[in-house]
């Protein structure tokens, strides 16, 4: 005979979580209470509804492996359900304080915009625009025209198309001009950058066949010229963006590629990756060879990107005389690669800020320009008043920005760091707490401290830095107060 007591635990642990299941209300019971009922107005009832079946089967989930032992009361159900629906109803996307002095840091997002910028692409984004209507005429116009005139007065170039990234401008332009033919370039720039965007690759899906010449290190003029043939289409120079050759290098200056290009009848292509339109040589930064120069020199198409060191949106530009770039507007792959009017809109501004000086105003270029003492004064006061946090220490010391994305490898801007340290918690620990802020803050760690580099960071971002850290403190001592 077996006794009520002597049943297995198995058994009545079995019992026990049938129990806990039959406990758990019903989707509809927990939709029909007050809170919910608000929330649904605004997130919706399919949204809501998923919700609730995903917080309950996840409870299912819980009870089946022996936790918990009760089943949540219904208020608890209710503001789990909430967090979770305000989880989801939140943008992916989200704004980031970066204070890791990278300025194009290509996982951030690359050059922020300026005002100007945001203005008038809200203004042309929320109504109807002349993107492709003559106003004089009062007929049908070209997109291209807006940006057009706008680097014919900056560079003085013949003729300037956009698309969406400069890896597509190389690809149209290679397509366009070198289809089936040879394109000559210097084995030493055969280069590979973010993303695994390689040279050689881009090259052979454009159609046209890669024609190496020279030494990794050393190229000369001679080298392109014995390698032209019959079925040689383009002459093309690559800047190294993020890869760099130091000692024994050699390489034709540009005009000498310009004039072989024309004693040949071959057109030349330059590649300037980072796009830069201002003088940032007299901070000693002079591996990037502005845009200006290379039209100058010659070159009859040039590529370089928007969102690097030109300071605005993602796009790829295309720029220089006009037959060769009239014969890329043709090509049916440009449709597929342009732009719309939020980049032309954003690119219009952008490049009109440099039409009337107004460099400082470029977000990007107004933090390349930053002085270190400039940055150190405004480090000194947020250093000060993380420091009155309890359990923190924070400090000055000398250190060093980039410009990123791919821009000046191997400089870097001197700058002055805040260094951080919280007692109980470690800077990896730190640096993931400030991440998961919101907004969330980019650091980066250096000998188990926290680094701020407010190079980086606009003005009126260093009141979010210093409540991030009260709360973290706050959490701290509450941890500490717990038995």
């Amino acid at each position: 005979m077996t006794f009520p007591h002597d049943i297995p635990s198995e058994t009545n642990g079995e019992n026990s979580r049938e129990s806990l299941l039959r406990q758990i209300p019903s989707v509809d019971s927990l939709l029909s209470r007050a809170a919910l009922c608000r929330l649904e107005a605004r997130l919706g009832r399919p949204t809501l509804l998923a919700v609730t079946r995903d917080v309950l089967q996840s409870l299912r989930a819980r009870i089946a492996t022996g936790h918990p032992l009760t089943v949540p009361s219904d208020e608890a159900l209710e503001g789990e359900i909430i967090a979770v629906a305000r989880a989801r109803a939140e943008s992916s996307l989200v704004p980031v304080i970066n204070a890791s002095g990278v300025i194009l840091h290509t996982n951030l997002g690359r050059a922020p915009l300026a005002r100007e910028c945001i203005e008038h692409l809200a203004e042309v984004a929320t109504q109807y625009s002349n993107l492709e209507y003559d106003l004089e005429l009062g007929t049908r116009g070209d997109r291209d025209s807006h940006t057009d005139r706008l680097f014919a007065q900056l560079l003085g170039a013949e003729r300037t198309l956009v698309v969406n990234n400069n890896a597509a401008a190389i690809l149209l332009a290679l397509n366009s001009l070198a289809e089936g033919g040879e394109v000559i370039v210097s084995r030493g720039e055969l280069i590979e950058i973010g993303g695994s965007f390689r040279i050689p690759d881009i090259c052979a899906k454009s159609g046209a066949i890669l024609r190496e010449v020279g030494t990794t290190n050393r190229t000369r003029l001679a080298d392109y010229a014995a390698a032209i043939s019959e079925r040689t289409r383009l002459l093309m120079r690559v800047h190294a963006s993020n890869f760099r050759m130091v000692g024994f290098t050699e390489k034709p200056r540009l005009d000498e590629m310009v004039e072989l290009g024309r004693q040949r009848s071959l057109l030349v292509l330059e590649d300037l990756g980072s796009g830069c339109l201002a003088d940032i040589a007299l901070l000693g930064l002079e591996d990037e060879p502005p845009v200006a120069l290379s039209l100058k020199a010659g070159v009859d198409v040039v590529t370089f990107s928007g969102d690097k060191l030109l300071g605005g949106p993602q796009a790829g530009i295309l720029t220089g005389k006009s037959e060769p770039l009239a014969r890329i507007r043709k090509n049916p792959l440009f449709r597929a690669l342009r732009v719309d009017k939020l980049t032309i809109a954003a690119l219009e501004a952008t490049v009109g800020l440099y039409l009337r000086g107004n460099l400082s105003a470029v977000p990007a270029l107004g933090m390349i320009y930053a002085r270190k003492e400039e940055i150190g004064r405004r480090a000194a006061l947020l250093a000060r008043r993380i420091a009155a946090v309890p359990g923190f220490r924070a400090e000055l010391e000398d250190g060093e920005s980039v410009i990123g994305g791919g821009s000046t490898p191997g400089q870097s801007l001197p700058t002055q760091l805040i260094a951080i340290t919280q007692a109980n918690r470690s800077a990896t620990e730190l640096e993931a707490l400030l991440r998961a802020n919101r907004p969330p803050i980019i650091s980066r760690v250096e000998r188990d401290r926290v680094l701020l580099d407010l190079r980086t960071v606009f003005e009126g971002q260093e009141d979010e830095v210093v409540q991030a850290h009260e709360r973290l403190g706050l959490t701290e001592e509450r941890s500490k107060a717990m038995p």
